[in-house]
């Protein structure tokens, strides 16, 4: 299993200068990668919110190791842009960028501008600018960036999805602030079989160890150490990213 740090790019956390410092500070403490957020709008009114794609540029050129695991919520964006990013960074990085396909979780960002925020829309838009991605990357003899699928647990359609391209990230009910029962991890791993699957959630001392084997053992291969501000601010989050990745607590 690897293990990154899961960052936000909302509140408090939606400044890019504060997310490079969190990711430069995670590859010295011995992270294996950096997981970035897609939001153009938030919950709430008033927070500031961070491009994840100007991030994951930063993040590339100042590291050197960890890597960047972008969300992209790939049917409100303009694919051609995605292509053209998603390749640009991956240079930048050496090789280092998965992307992360989802829909969204917000339905005022297809609303407020002027997209269809129907959830079957969506699905049809992910598969068809997937597979034109995919194309576009061909046609421009650039490599191809691995693709996780996003899902939400127990719906099967991410991934099932997730089974045609690199990998799954599915979520699950109240995994930041709860542990994913291992029931379910099995049930979402049963799609992917051999790909890369990522869970996000939490972890705090020696007492989580066993807890992420048998994630391990059940067919997860990146742990995702969510960070935010529900466990507290940006000091907090430092704080944690510093104590190092669960591997051998």
């Amino acid at each position: 299993m690897r293990y990154a740090i899961g960052l936000p790019t909302v509140g408090q956390f939606g400044d890019v200068r504060a997310l490079l410092e969190l990711a430069v500070s995670a590859e010295r403490h011995g992270w294996d990668g950096v997981h970035l957020w897609d939001h153009v709008l938030y919950h709430q009114e008033g927070w500031p919110v961070a491009s994840p794609t100007v991030a994951a540029a930063a993040i590339a050129a100042a590291t050197s190791r960890v890597h960047i695991l972008l969300t992209v919520a790939v049917p409100r964006r303009q694919v051609q842009e995605v292509a053209q990013d998603s390749a640009a960074i991956n240079a930048l990085s050496g090789g280092r960028l998965t992307l992360v396909a989802t829909l969204g979780s917000m339905d005022r960002e297809y609303t407020e501008f002027g997209l269809d925020p129907d959830l079957r829309t969506r699905g049809r838009a992910m598969d068809e600018r997937l597979a034109r991605l995919q194309d576009l990357w061909r046609e421009w003899n650039v490599p191809p960036v691995p693709i996780w699928c996003g899902a939400r647990w127990p719906r099967t359609a991410g991934l099932r999805r997730a089974a045609r391209f690199d990998g799954a990230m599915p979520t699950f009910e109240e995994q930041r602030t709860s542990p994913v029962p291992l029931d379910a991890l099995q049930g979402a791993a049963a799609f992917v079989p051999g790909k890369d699957l990522a869970l996000e959630g939490f972890t705090n001392g020696p007492t989580d160890a066993a807890r992420l084997t048998q994630y391990a053992d059940a067919g997860a291969t990146w742990w995702i150490e969510a960070l935010g501000w529900w466990r507290g601010d940006l000091t907090a989050a430092k704080t944690r990213i510093e104590a190092g990745p669960p591997r051998g607590q």
